[in-house]
């Protein structure tokens, strides 16, 4: 062959190496790369709100001191779910590690800061719902399990069933290494001594020809210490939503009386499609309206965003019932919303910022 011939043949070849190059770059590129930035940005972005309780909370009937303890443990309760959120960790893990600093603390009406019962006993009630499975699982009417929310989680997890109670529900906690108490633990004197000036309000009221109402019950007992059920809701990296809510019930109920905190669909409800919702207050209205369900019905039927349907319980349907209370809400896109018809509300959220947000009051 000759050497123009090679010469002409190493061009083809070069050119032909060129092309196969320039192809096989051209393949690589993405064709959107806007769209999938976008989607991990999405991936990073996550939610944390919390409650403890709803009522007739006034700044002029709270000291700073008492203030301040409130504020430090609502913030602690968003750093303990936050500290998972951030690592990758779920949304049920998040609101089950913020609802159990909430538990354990006297401030709060769940766990060891329960209210007594009629019988002078603390009865708690608690639940928990998965947005990405829809699973749920509860428990009411327990006694002696440090916390709830770990037994509610532990009826989703290990459980066939959704709601369990009273000595089942404890039984079924002890099988499987749920830290138990003697009932001694859940006493607190400032409970003891609310439980006592009620039931000597409703032997003067009966006296007198009347009764205290329920909502009486629920919210006239030092109004400046409203100690109120707990609850958590959250959307972490993955875009699932989670929902915990926890409580120690009505003050002086009597017949094993259960509230909405332990009902899906009434005081908590997670579906991914729309929202994570835990409630708090007056517990026979929200069963009656089915609140937290309804918040999510709203958006998936209505087309609403989360802020609407939330308002739209809590000013419109629960308040023309006559009822009290709030609720902490959180959508698939990381957007919370905590509307309340009382004084206050004992609440807070932190997103993927870090920027925490605690408040009591009205603003």
């Amino acid at each position: 062959m000759s050497l123009k011939k090679k010469q002409k043949h190493i061009c083809n070849f070069s050119f032909l190496i060129f092309v196969l190059m320039a192809v096989s770059s051209f393949s690589q590129i993405d064709p959107q790369p806007e769209a999938k930035r976008k989607v991990k940005e999405m991936e990073k972005k996550f939610s944390l709100a919390i409650h403890g309780g709803a009522g007739t909370i006034l700044k002029k009937n709270m000291t700073p001191e008492k203030e301040k303890e409130y504020l430090l443990k609502l913030g602690e309760a968003l750093d303990a779910g936050y500290a998972i959120l951030n690592s990758g960790g779920t949304s049920m893990d998040a609101v089950v590690a913020s609802v159990k600093i909430l538990e354990d603390s006297p401030l709060f009406n769940a766990g060891k800061g329960s209210v007594f019962t009629n019988e002078g006993t603390n009865e708690m009630d608690a639940s928990v719902m998965d947005g990405k499975t829809l699973g749920a699982g509860a428990v009411s009417g327990v006694k002696t399990i440090k916390n709830p929310v770990e037994a509610a989680r532990l009826v989703l997890d290990k459980s066939p069933h959704v709601f369990l109670s009273g000595k089942g529900a404890e039984d079924f906690a002890k099988q499987n290494g749920l830290k138990i108490e003697n009932p001694e633990y859940f006493f607190d004197s400032v409970r003891y001594f609310q439980w006592k000036k009620l039931l000597l309000e409703e032997e003067n009221n009966e006296k007198g020809g009347g009764f205290l109402s329920p909502s009486e019950i629920e919210f006239n007992v030092c109004h400046e210490q409203k100690f109120g059920t707990v609850g958590a809701v959250a959307l972490d990296k993955s875009g699932n939503l989670a929902a915990a809510t926890s409580t120690g019930g009505m003050m002086n109920k009597r017949f094993g009386r259960v509230g909405d905190s332990p009902i899906i669909g009434a005081g908590t409800y997670a579906n991914n499609n729309t929202c994570a919702v835990s409630c708090t207050g007056h517990g026979e209205f929200f069963i009656r309206l089915s609140v937290a369900h309804d918040v999510s019905a709203l958006m998936e039927y209505k087309g609403w965003d989360i802020e609407k349907a939330g308002n739209e319980l809590i000013f419109q349907k629960l308040t023309s019932l006559g009822g009290t209370g709030g609720l902490i809400a959180v959508d698939s896109k990381g957007n919370i919303t905590m509307p309340f018809n009382t004084e206050g509300m004992y609440r807070g959220f932190i997103k993927e910022d870090g920027r925490a947000t605690v408040k009591i009051y009205k603003e």
